[in-house]
């Protein structure tokens, strides 16, 4: 079982001080990934619903620092070796995908191939709007891009012709380190996500499904995946559910018997001074079951 943090540049960790911390003491510890979070802007008063919080708004202050997602790893990678790097998500809808799939690209290189897209299709319409991007073609669109990256890190003059990405004879260097091109990790707990997953992921992230909607969620990847010529199985599905503050080592593998490959966690503290010691604890809980 692999064990990541989630939210790694939100509140404190957003700052130079905080991601180096945060990097640092993950990379030591071999905590094996840490994911940072997106949004270009939160518009004032949004109506859209947040679907990751009962409450339906984003926890935290809107005006909280949300640092670029890509910037913010290449950061952490620098002053890291071995743990890999991860957007929990990226909203692929809102990028350019030429523009996207180079910095990916790049990242991933000076990462030494450490680098996971984890991509959304984004909920925050009024986002959408600010940005003078259409949000009902959102999830089609996602797709289309998705190939289209998946074109530029494999072909030498790649080519694509889609709905919404069309090129041909484009040279686009680096090409990621990880042969295949950067992993995309499907983020997102409805049924729309897991067909995105078996279709295109490298990895599935259902973010906050629970368990009984989890089995049912994996069925659909992995049915999709077959119905496309893919092997389900190899999907790796990364999840949310367990904590290290109420959950005991038994509920691991539990959830190691369901298929699940990786379990990540919030931020153990928001102290920057006492996170190192924390994330230690964590790995010190953690190391029999990932070795196991």
């Amino acid at each position: 079982m692999k064990f990541g943090i989630m939210f790694a540049s939100t509140g404190p960790f957003a700052t130079a001080e905080g991601a180096t911390t945060m990097a640092t003491a993950a990379d030591s510890c071999g905590i094996e990934s840490i994911w940072s979070v997106e949004h270009v802007v939160i518009p004032d008063g949004y109506q859209s619903k947040y679907p990751y919080h009962t409450s339906g708004k984003i926890p935290g202050e809107a005006d909280a620092d949300i640092p670029d997602p890509l910037i913010w790893l290449a950061f952490a990678a620098g002053c890291t070796t071995n743990v890999r790097l991860g957007t929990g998500i990226l909203i692929v809808p809102q990028r350019n995908p030429l523009v996207l799939a180079k910095e990916c690209a790049t990242l991933d290189k000076l990462s030494n191939g450490r680098f996971m897209l984890g991509i959304g299709v984004g909920w925050l319409e009024e986002e959408f709007n600010a940005l003078g991007l259409p949000f009902a073609d959102r999830g089609p669109r996602t797709d289309d891009y998705v190939r289209a990256m998946q074109a530029l890190w494999t072909q030498e003059k790649a080519t694509y012709r889609g709905e919404f990405a069309d090129f041909s004879g484009a040279i686009s260097r680096p090409f990621p380190t990880q042969a295949g091109g950067v992993p995309i990790v499907v983020g997102g707990h409805s049924k729309a996500a897991a067909r995105r997953a078996g279709r295109l992921g490298d990895g599935f992230f259902p973010i906050s499904a629970n368990e009984e909607d989890l089995v049912g969620l994996l069925d659909l990847m992995k049915d999709t995946a077959r119905e496309n010529g893919r092997d389900g199985d190899a999907v790796e599905v990364t999840v949310g559910t367990w904590s290290p503050r109420r959950d005991s080592l038994d509920r691991v593998k539990e959830l190691e018997d369901m298929g699940i490959d990786r379990l990540i966690v919030a931020p153990p503290t928001g102290n920057i001074a006492k996170l190192p010691e924390a994330i230690e604890a964590i790995a010190e809980k953690v190391a029999p079951v990932a070795t196991m």
